[in-house]
């Protein structure tokens, strides 16, 4: 069994392995859990020698499944928690702090403070990205300004900076490389997004010395070899990098202008293909890498939604209306509509197109008639009409309608959800055979890297649909129901 890729996907809640075959079969896959840690209501933090320690443990599990040889490992890719942001000690190689994670709302005051110096436009236009607390640049600044002994080595360059795929390039390589990808760099405040290098000024404002920085390289780069990974033989080409929502498009095969996906996990994220030129927003979407191969860079307009699966977690964890995530579905197809109660998931703050991190969770129009039935059916209502409004968004600043969306992520499993998200957006869903595109997104990237793959035609016929979901509502259905979304959403 030759030519075995193998994909690290290291996400918010749990790193999962994925052990790929060159005809994009997943072969095993191995799963190892993190700890949530919130040391103050809005903080967020990881344990990076946890997250380490889930990665080996997922790594090993899925390598005792493949039984597969050494020979056959070609390649390693690596996607992940995008902004989720760490410091460690060159010389140690340990964590200095806990990871911030990207759901972290500690550097509010320091975002409000560059928007009252009229700083927005100038990152905006350098970066792409709105000032919010949800980007990397900021946690970097805050773990320095808040831990006065790092500061003066982080000057000499004794720290080392990152986020979570320089970490694990950091740790499979022994402390060889310390590297990240363009897409992973546009995501920090840090990088212009024209030259995808660091940008001199943008780091002397947050107080970033460039030298605790990694390099930043093409996605599917040589970022080094493993060496000592308990699971992997040495020497295996780490050739593949991307954040998971930039995976995740790469993984949908959407390598076409306007071509988009939408992943649903922890959040929804939701990705356009804009080609090689970036596109501004004007609508408070952000401007983004897709990639960056072979020293071309592709862009992307995105839209995210802080609160998606997580949503469903809360009602299983805190409210106690279903036993199990699967149990939404058949809950809410139990009453024919949500009894006319709108619940708005704003749990950690409203994002794209509104950014409003003041925002708040809201359930409207409870009667003594509503159940439980009633309020999971407007969950995932919620979640729909979230995306729905990021989408037209989208659709406004590219200047072109989105006729199909891709979807992935556990969610998207979810047929009655998909089934709202065509309904309430009036566009074909498109769901593939796999749903972890966001792992097979970095084995794709990987296996370009080391040759497995020719190019993107190659890949795109390794990728399968497995159901399609129609609208079945009015352009008149849609708009009154979007309205009176937007009515519940300006009170939260």
């Amino acid at each position: 069994m030759p030519d075995i890729i193998v994909s690290i996907d290291q996400g918010t809640t749990g790193t999962t392995v994925l052990f790929v075959d060159a005809q994009s079969h997943v072969i095993s896959r191995g799963y190892g859990e993190i700890r949530q840690i919130y040391p103050k209501p809005g903080w967020v933090e990881h344990d990076p020698q946890n997250i380490w320690d889930s990665t080996l443990k997922a790594i090993q599990e899925a390598r005792q499944m493949a039984r597969i040889q050494d020979k056959d490992i070609r390649a390693v890719g690596i996607t992940n928690q995008r902004e989720t942001t760490l410091l460690w000690d060159r010389k140690s190689q340990k964590p200095l702090t806990n990871a911030i994670v990207w759901q972290c709302r500690r550097t509010a005051p320091l975002i409000k403070s560059l928007k009252e110096k009229g700083l927005e436009e100038l990152f905006v236009s350098k970066t792409g990205l709105l000032l919010d607390p949800y980007f990397s640049g900021t946690k970097i600044s805050w773990l320095l300004e808040n831990n006065p002994d790092l500061a003066p080595r982080a000057k000499k360059g004794e720290i080392a900076a990152g986020t979570i795929d320089s970490w694990l390039i950091w740790k499979l390589t022994q402390g060889q490389s310390h590297a990240t990808d363009a897409t992973n760099a546009s995501r920090t405040l840090l990088m212009d997004l024209k030259t995808q290098k660091w940008d001199d000024e943008l780091c002397s404002i947050l107080n970033v010395p460039k030298a605790i920085l990694p390099g930043i390289e093409d996605c599917t780069t040589l970022f080094g070899r493993t060496k000592s990974v308990p699971g992997l033989p040495d020497n295996v080409p780490i050739c593949g990098v991307a954040g998971d929502q930039h995976a995740a498009l790469f993984g949908q095969a959407c390598f076409m202008p306007g071509e988009s996906k939408c992943t649903f996990g922890t959040g929804a994220f939701m990705l356009m293909n804009t080609g090689n030129e970036p596109v501004a927003s004007k609508n408070r979407l952000l401007t983004t890498m897709a990639w960056k191969i072979d020293g071309k860079a592709t862009y992307a307009l995105e839209g995210s939604a802080f609160i998606a699966g997580a949503l469903v977690q809360w009602l299983r964890d805190d409210l106690g209306i279903i036993k199990s995530s699967p149990d939404i579905e058949p809950l809410a197809a139990s009453v024919p509509d949500s009894g006319g109660v709108t619940l708005v998931p704003a749990l950690a703050g409203l994002s794209a197109p509104h950014w409003r991190p003041d925002a708040r969770g809201l359930i409207t129009g409870i009667t003594r008639g509503t159940g439980r039935a009633h309020i999971a059916r407007a969950a995932l209502e919620g979640i729909a009409l979230q995306n729905v409004e990021i989408l037209l968004a989208m659709e406004k600043d590219a200047g072109r309608s989105i006729p199909r969306l891709k979807v992935d992520g556990g969610a998207s499993a979810n047929n009655l959800l998909m089934q709202m998200q065509a309904d309430f957006l009036g566009c074909r869903i498109i769901r593939p055979q796999l749903v972890e595109t966001t792992g097979l997104g970095a084995a794709f990237l990987a296996g370009l890297g080391a040759g497995i793959f020719s190019d993107t035609t190659d890949i795109t016929r390794t990728w399968k649909e497995d159901r399609t979901f129609n609208p079945t509502t009015t352009n008149e259905e849609r708009a009154q129901i979007l309205a009176n979304w937007q009515q519940a959403v300006a009170r939260a």
